[in-house]
């Protein structure tokens, strides 16, 4: 299973971006979809978690500003992000969750600055 992420970058504060992640090979039974991000000496923390039948989660520093969506058939999951801060900087990995496994995207850099 590979999971391929894109969209990341350099954006001003208040700027947007959208992070896309697809995932390929053997992924049949997705039970659920997120993004995560790791600032420069932070642990990884969940940003965003979609699941099929709808739940939706978020961290509570992106409510109302981050919209995660996914599509379990196209085995996509993306990230729409606005009114970005700087505090937004970091790497953020996708992830696909199958039967008690967990996979994880490559990482893709936003860094939000002026």
């Amino acid at each position: 299973v590979q999971l391929q992420a894109s969209g990341g970058g350099l954006v001003q504060p208040g700027g947007s971006l959208r992070l896309s992640c697809a995932a390929s090979g053997r992924i049949f039974s997705i039970n659920g979809m997120g993004w995560y991000r790791q600032a420069p000496g932070n642990q990884r923390e969940l940003v965003a978690r979609f699941t099929p039948l709808g739940f939706t989660r978020y961290d509570d520093s992106v409510k109302g500003r981050f919209t995660i969506s996914g599509d379990k058939d196209k085995k996509t999951v993306s990230l729409q992000m606005n009114s970005l801060k700087p505090e937004d900087t970091a790497v953020y990995y996708c992830n696909f969750d199958q039967s008690g496994q967990r996979f994880w995207g490559q990482g893709t850099l936003v860094t939000v600055s002026s």
